[in-house]
């Protein structure tokens, strides 16, 4: 299903305090920086930064959201967030195994 990770997401409590850190430690400032997502972009990885999460999810690209969720049922996960759109169609959704929460993303097509 997956060949890369290519995003990984932190919860932070601090917003201000995270950024001023991760600027520091990643060696840039933020593509986007937002109430509820600040991101930074590394060589075809994403670092995020989450205010609302709860855990560290590592997101993998997949092309079809619905067949993936439900392949991934199948073997035992359980669907902790729906599909959701999270601005320009792109789609992302929770999954949660053995106390772990694993995403996916689907990056829409290009026409």
């Amino acid at each position: 299903m997956a060949n890369n990770l290519p995003i990984i997401v932190f919860p932070v409590k601090d917003v201000e305090k995270a950024k001023k850190f991760y600027n520091t430690y990643l060696g840039t400032e933020p593509y986007v920086d937002g109430e509820y997502y600040v991101g930074y972009k590394l060589d075809g990885q994403e670092v995020g930064l989450d205010p609302n999460g709860k855990t560290i999810v590592s997101y993998i690209e997949i092309e079809d959201i619905n067949a993936s969720l439900e392949t991934l049922v199948e073997v035992g996960a359980v669907i902790i967030m729906e599909p959701k759109d999270v601005g320009g169609g792109m789609m992302v959704a929770q999954v949660e195994i053995e106390g772990n929460v694993m995403g996916l993303r689907q990056v829409p097509k290009k026409a």
